[in-house]
C-alpha cells in the first residue's frame, strides 16, 4: 500500500510532456490479438491498466516485450481463448479482448469485467451487437461465452453511443465476412485512433469520428508501429490542477482539439490560454471565477472524465457551479473527501451545486476511483497545510509518474509506503 504526501500552496511553472491516450492504447493491446504479426505501440504509458492488459495478453499466449517507452506484442503463439477472472476483475478494458478473440478463435470465455466503481456499466450493448455479427451467447457463474462459426457483417444500431462497445465491435468486424455498419457509434477521438491503427494494419473502415462507422471486413490483418494519440485527459488535469494552484505551465505533445469542451470552461474561469501547434499553455495569477454550469456529455461533450477535476477546481472559484453528470450514477464518490478539505458542495441524484470558499486545508482523503484520486490530489496542491491521499492505487491506474511530473512543475507531492 502507497500513499501521496502533499505539501499544498505552491504555483506550479514549467513544461511537461502528455503521456499517450490510455483510452487509445487499451483497445490497441487488444487488435494486437488479430495478427500473428507483430505489433509496436510507441511510447505507451506506465500505468497499471497497460500493464494488466499486458498480463492478460501473455495469458492468452501472446508475447509482449517492454522496449523502452515501447510495447512489441507477438500474438503468433496466441493459443487460449479464457480471459482469467483475477485479471478481468482488475481491468474493466478487458473486455475488449471479447472482439478479438471470438474473432481469432471463434470462441471465448471472460469473467465480468472490473475497474473502477464509478456505477453500472453493463456490456449488454458489447454483446447485442456481436449478436448481430452471429455469435451466440452464454452467461454462466459469472462468465461470458462466446461461440460463433464465423462473424458475419451487419448493420448494428446501438441504443446508445458507447465507447468501449463501439471499440469492441470494430475489432470484431474487422476481418468477418462482408460488411459492418455501426450506427449510432461513440465519436470520441479514441475511436478515431483505434480506425488509423486497423487500418495501418490492412483493415477497411471508415466513419470514426462521425455517427456511422463502416467496416468492410478483410481476410487478414498485418503487423504495424503506430504512435497513439495524446492522454486528453491527463491533459485536461494537469490544466485544471495550474488553474487551481495559479502559476505558468506547457504542455508538450498535447491535441487542444480534443480538449475544447474544457478550454472553454478554462477561460471561463479566467485563465489566460494559449495554442503553438501541440503545445498548450496556461497562465493563471488570481482565484478563479465560478463557471455558472458543467454538464457531461459525450464526445464532442464535456468528458465525464475530467468532472471530479473541475468540479475541484469550482469548490475554490468565486462564486457558484452546478455540476451535473449525465453518464456514471455514483461519480461522486470523492465529494465527501472534498468535504474534509473545505469543500461546500451538496450532491442531489446527479448533481453536484458548489458554493465556492477562498481555498482548501489539508487533510487525509482517500482516493475512491481513478478520476476522483486525481481531483484531490488537484486539490491537495492547491490546499494549505498537508494532505495525504491514500488508497492511490486506482490513480496508478491511468496516470504514469504522476508525482514525478507535477515535481517537476514545483508541486511538493512525495509517494510514500503505508
Amino acid at each position: 500500500m502507497e500513499k501521496y504526501i502533499i505539501n499544498g500552496g505552491n504555483k506550479l511553472y514549467g513544461s511537461v510532456e502528455v503521456q499517450s491516450a490510455k483510452n487509445s492504447v487499451l483497445p490497441m493491446l487488444a487488435a494486437s490479438v488479430l495478427t500473428d504479426d507483430k505489433v509496436k505501440i510507441l511510447k505507451v504509458p506506465n500505468i497499471t491498466d497497460l500493464k494488466n492488459m499486458a498480463k492478460i495478453l501473455s495469458k492468452l499466449g501472446c508475447k509482449v516485450v517492454f522496449e523502452g517507452e515501447n510495447l512489441i506484442i507477438d500474438s503468433s503463439s496466441a493459443d487460449c481463448f479464457e480471459i482469467p477472472r483475477e485479471l478481468a476483475h482488475e481491468l474493466r478494458s478487458s473486455v475488449f479482448l471479447l472482439g478479438s478473440v471470438i474473432s481469432r478463435f471463434h470462441t471465448a470465455k471472460i469473467a465480468y469485467p472490473g475497474g473502477c466503481d464509478i456505477g453500472l456499466r453493463p456490456v449488454d450493448l458489447h454483446l447485442a451487437g456481436l449478436k448481430r455479427l452471429g455469435v451466440e451467447i452464454e452467461e454462466e457463474n459469472g462468465y461470458i461465452i462466446c461461440k460463433c462459426e464465423k462473424l458475419i457483417g451487419n448493420e448494428i444500431m446501438l441504443d446508445c453511443p458507447s465507447v468501449g462497445a463501439t471499440e469492441n465491435l470494430m475489432l470484431a468486424a474487422a476481418k468477418a465476412e462482408g460488411t459492418t455498419v455501426i450506427k449510432n457509434a461513440a465519436r470520441e477521438p479514441e475511436i478515431e485512433d483505434l480506425q488509423r491503427l486497423l487500418n495501418c494494419m490492412g483493415a477497411k473502415m471508415r466513419g470514426a469520428g462521425t455517427g456511422t462507422i463502416i467496416i468492410e471486413g478483410v481476410k487478414s490483418l498485418h503487423g504495424c508501429e503506430f504512435l497513439p494519440i495524446p492522454d486528453r485527459i491527463e491533459a485536461g488535469t494537469f490544466l485544471i490542477a495550474a488553474a487551481m494552484c495559479g502559476g505558468e505551465i506547457e504542455l508538450k505533445h498535447a491535441c487542444a482539439e480534443n480538449i475544447s469542451s474544457l478550454l472553454h470552461k478554462l477561460r471561463e474561469n479566467g485563465c489566460k490560454i494559449h495554442l503553438n501547434n501541440d503545445k498548450i499553455i496556461l497562465e493563471n495569477h488570481r482565484r478563479p471565477t465560478s463557471v455558472k454550469s458543467v454538464e457531461t456529455q459525450p464526445y464532442p461533450g464535456f468528458p465525464t472524465d475530467l468532472q471530479a477535476q473541475i468540479t475541484a477546481l469550482c469548490c475554490i472559484c468565486h462564486g457558484q457551479s452546478i455540476i451535473t453528470e449525465n453518464l456514471f450514477e455514483t461519480r461522486f464518490k470523492y465529494v465527501p473527501e472534498l468535504r474534509k478539505m473545505g469543500a461546500d458542495i451538496t450532491v442531489i441524484d446527479r448533481n453536484a451545486f458548489v458554493r465556492g470558499v477562498e481555498k482548501f486545508y489539508g487533510a487525509t482523503v482517500v482516493a475512491h476511483d481513478l478520476r476522483g484520486g486525481a481531483a484531490l490530489v488537484c486539490a491537495g496542491l492547491a490546499a494549505e497545510g498537508r494532505s495525504e491521499v491514500l488508497d492511490i492505487s486506482h490513480i496508478d491506474r491511468g496516470y504514469g509518474s504522476f508525482e514525478y511530473k507535477l515535481r517537476s512543475l514545483g508541486g511538493d507531492i512525495v509517494r510514500v509506503s503505508i
